[in-house]
C-alpha cells in the first residue's frame, strides 16, 4: 500500500473512533435521561393512585357512605333471596304438578292394564261365566232369569230402539262408534240384564245387535238347516214348516228379531231402510254356511286395530270372539262408516232373500207359534 493510502486509512479510522466515542456518550446521556423521566413518571402515577385510594377509603369511612353501601348490600341480598325463593317456589309447584300428572297417568295405565289382563284371561280361558258375546245362545238363555227364551240383551236393545230410534236414517246399516260399542259389550258381558245407558245413540244399539249375532258360535238359523231354509225362500208354507225344526230358543229369537226389523221397515220413509235393505245388513250375521262366518266384520275391525293378543288367540277362521272384533285402539278410520260388503267374500243372495221373506211375511210365517213374543 502506498504511503498516501496509508495516511488516508489512518485518518479514517481515527475520525471513526472519535465519532463512535461521541455516539456512545450521546447514547448514554439519552438513556440516562429516559430512565430519569421514567422513574419520575412512575413515582408520579404511584402518588396519584395512592391519593385516590386514600380519598376513596376516607369516603368509605364516612358514616353516610358506609350506611349507603350497607343499604345497597342489604337490598341486593334481599333481592337475591326473593329470586331464590321464587325459583324454589316455582320448582316446588312444578314438582307438585308433575307428581299429579304422574299419578294420573299411573292411574289410567293401571286401569288399562287391568282391562288388558281381564281380556287376556277371557282369551286364555274362553268366555267368562257372565259373558253373552261369543257364547251359544242356549247357554245365555239358561243363565238369565227371564220368562221368554230370548236373550235379555236383545229385548233391552229392542225396547230402547222402539222408544228412541226407529226413525233414524240407515238404522242397522251405520256401524256406530267403535268405542261406545266396545263399552256396551263390556257392560253386557258383566251384566246380561243391564239396561241400555240413557243417552246412547240408537245407531250404536242397532250395531250392537248385529255384533251379538255375529259373535255367536253358530248362526241363529243353524248350520244344519241352512240349505233347507235357503231352498224354501220361495214358499211361505215350506219356510214355516222348516223353521219349526229349530230349537225353541232359536225359533223365538228369530221371530223376535224379524219382528223388530219389520217395525223398522215400516218407518222406511224416514229411516231409508226397507225390508230388502235390512235383509242385506242382517242376513250375513243371522244365516251363514259352515266355514263362512261373517268374516267381513272381523276384517273391518282388523282395519281399525291390530289385536295385541294375536300370539295368544288362535286366529284361524271360526276361532275369534267378540273381543277380537272390538279390540280397542285408536286409528284414523271413521267408525261410523258402513261395513263394506264388497270385500272379496261372495254375497249370499239366497240368505238375503230368506231374511227379506221373514220380514215382509213375518205374521204369516210365525202365526201358528205357541206364543207371540212380540207385542
Amino acid at each position: 500500500m502506498s504511503p498516501q493510502w496509508q495516511d488516508k486509512a489512518a485518518g479514517f479510522f481515527s475520525s471513526s473512533g472519535v465519532k463512535l466515542k461521541e455516539a456512545k456518550e450521546s447514547a448514554g446521556t439519552f438513556v440516562g435521561e429516559v430512565t430519569k423521566d421514567t422513574k419520575s413518571n412512575v413515582a408520579e402515577v404511584a402518588g396519584r393512585v395512592g391519593s385516590m385510594v386514600k380519598s376513596r377509603w376516607a369516603l368509605l369511612q364516612q358514616p353516610s357512605t358506609r350506611h349507603a353501601v350497607q343499604d345497597r348490600l342489604i337490598s341486593a341480598a334481599a333481592t337475591t333471596g326473593t329470586l331464590l325463593r321464587r325459583g324454589f317456589s316455582g320448582t316446588k309447584d312444578k314438582v307438585v304438578v308433575g307428581k299429579s300428572k304422574v299419578e294420573e297417568v299411573a292411574k289410567i295405565t293401571a286401569q288399562k292394564s287391568k282391562t288388558i289382563l281381564t281380556d287376556i284371561e277371557r282369551w286364555q280361558k274362553g268366555v267368562a261365566s257372565t259373558d253373552v258375546f261369543g257364547v251359544p245362545i242356549e247357554v245365555t238363555v239358561q243363565r238369565q232369569d227371564y220368562c221368554k227364551p230370548i236373550p235379555q240383551i236383545l229385548v233391552n236393545c229392542a225396547d230402547y230402539l222402539i222408544v228412541s230410534g226407529l226413525n233414524l236414517p240407515y238404522l242397522f246399516k251405520s256401524e256406530g262408534n267403535k268405542k261406545v260399542i266396545h263399552q256396551l259389550v263390556s257392560l253386557y258381558n258383566q251384566d246380561s240384564t243391564a239396561s241400555v245407558p240413557e243417552g246412547t245413540n240408537p245407531v250404536d244399539v242397532a250395531a250392537l245387535v248385529k255384533y251379538y249375532f255375529a259373535s255367536l258360535p253358530e248362526p241363529l238359523t243353524t248350520l244344519e238347516l241352512y240349505n233347507e231354509i235357503r231352498g224354501a225362500r220361495s214358499s211361505i208354507y215350506s219356510m214355516r214348516n222348516i223353521l219349526k225344526r229349530l230349537s225353541s230358543v232359536n225359533y223365538m229369537t228369530l221371530e223376535f228379531i224379524t219382528a223388530l226389523l219389520l217395525r223398522v221397515s215400516q218407518k222406511a220413509l224416514l229411516n231409508k231402510m226397507d225390508a230388502r235393505s235390512l235383509a242385506m245388513e242382517m242376513a250375513p250375521v243371522i244365516m251363514w254356511q259352515k266355514e263362512r262366518r261373517p268374516e267381513f266384520y272381523r276384517q273391518y275391525w282388523n282395519q281399525l286395530s291390530k289385536n295385541p293378543s294375536e300370539k295368544i288367540v288362535d286366529t284361524t277362521p271360526g276361532s275369534y270372539t267378540a273381543w277380537d272384533m272390538l279390540a280397542d285402539d285408536d286409528e284414523a278410520i271413521d267408525a261410523s262408516s258402513p261395513i263394506p260388503l264388497d270385500d272379496g267374500a261372495p254375497i249370499d243372495f239366497g240368505a238375503i232373500e230368506v231374511i227379506q221373506l221373514l220380514i215382509e211375511h213375518h205374521n204369516a210365517i210365525f202365526t201358528d207359534a205357541n206364543e207371540t213374543v212380540w207385542k
